[in-house]
């Protein structure tokens, strides 16, 4: 595939900002799952964005966003032999990683040990 608009899919989203992407997926998913920016889907494609960046599946739909360069984010649901392949390959990566895929949840927190005055940022 040499372009995702090549593809089958739903616009459930359009003109959003990668926050409400972020909260519709985790609202509209039964499962949730969270890749780094960069992370390649299809094989081909790139999902860009500020993280933690939500995938969601809902049966055999991919649930994603999707930033077009001029036209703002997205989010797409693509439903196919291949998006059963990629929420299969979440799984695998979940499993993996040791980690159980939120269902619903929130992203995962980054542990931070906040500091206590402006000093203290530039001790360590």
């Amino acid at each position: 595939m040499s372009c995702i608009e090549q593809m089958k899919y739903e616009i459930l989203l359009q003109r959003i900002s990668f926050k409400e992407a972020r909260e519709y997926i985790e609202k509209n998913s039964d499962e949730v799952y969270y890749v780094s920016p960069g992370y390649k889907i299809f094989k081909d494609y790139y999902i860009i964005g500020v993280p933690p960046i939500a995938v969601g599946a809902k049966g055999n739909a991919l649930i994603f966003p999707y930033t077009k360069p001029c036209h703002g984010s997205f989010v797409l649901s693509i439903e196919n032999e291949d998006s059963v392949k990629e929420i299969n390959r979440l799984r695998e990566t979940e499993k993996e990683m040791g980690a159980l895929s939120p269902k619903k949840g929130k992203p995962p927190k980054r542990p931070r040990t906040p500091a206590t005055s402006y000093q203290d940022m530039w001790k360590e």
